[in-house]
């Protein structure tokens, strides 16, 4: 479904990607580790046509996204759930999620994902009209990937839905992450931090060091290696 091939990120003289690659496949999820720094959010970036792509490529379903608009990757069905979930804090729950749907034209369809989201996150249900800044971290987060969720797409890119939040409720946000795979279909790029419950979760993984990957390999497999037990789990 989504390929890099080669691809490299430069801010000014700092770069950030060093001729990466990897692929996520239909339905899959597939995660992002590594270190602050490591070039895991630029990635997503790249992908989501924020950052500029200085040279390889970057295909999905087949399409060329290298120098295609962030508006027209939406189009085409990636979303991007950014780090620090960046919520509209003025505006309700009801209207963040209004706006991540706004490439769907039709109401009909509008209304049927708003529903879909609920269903996901019955407490945004609860708090449809109350503004995004009262809502919890925790909250803001459900409203961040339910949002991203409001313009169909086939492919998710989430940046750090752990972050910051407490225990209990990382679990819940990875049980509800691996619903909508299994439930919708929808695969998953996600970086994080929290290496555990990102391998318990996803089907393969990528290591990244100093915007190079540097490891790749099943979920299953790489969280039973000792270089990630010692870099990542605590070992």
């Amino acid at each position: 479904m989504l390929t890099l091939q080669d691809v490299s990120v430069s801010y000014g003289p700092v770069q950030a990607l060093r001729g990466i690659s990897l692929h996520v496949g239909e339905c899959e999820i597939v995660a992002l580790l590594g270190a602050n720094g490591a070039g895991k959010s630029s990635t997503l970036r790249a992908i989501s046509g924020v950052a500029p792509v200085a040279s390889g490529s970057i295909h999905f379903c087949g399409r060329d996204l290298t120098r295609c608009k962030p508006h027209q990757i939406v189009r085409m069905g990636i979303a991007h759930a950014p780090e620090g979930r960046r919520v509209f804090p003025e505006m309700t729950v009801q209207e963040n999620l209004h706006l991540g749907g706004h490439v769907l034209r039709d109401s009909a369809a509008r209304s049927a994902h708003l529903e879909r989201a609920f269903h996901y996150f019955p407490v945004l249900s609860e708090r449809r009209r109350q503004k995004a800044a009262t809502l919890s971290g925790g909250q803001q987060q459900m409203l961040a990937v339910a949002r991203a969720l409001m313009s169909s797409p086939r492919l998710l890119l989430l940046d750090e839905p752990s972050l910051g939040l407490a225990p209990m409720l990382v679990d819940q946000i990875f049980d509800i992450i691996r619903q909508i795979n299994q439930d919708e279909g929808v695969a998953m790029l996600l970086v994080e931090q929290n290496a555990n419950e990102a391998l318990l979760h996803a089907d393969r993984a990528y290591v990244m060091e100093a915007g190079s990957i540097t490891l790749e390999g099943r979920a299953s497999e790489l969280i039973k290696d000792p270089r990630i037990i010692e870099a990542y789990l605590g070992g």
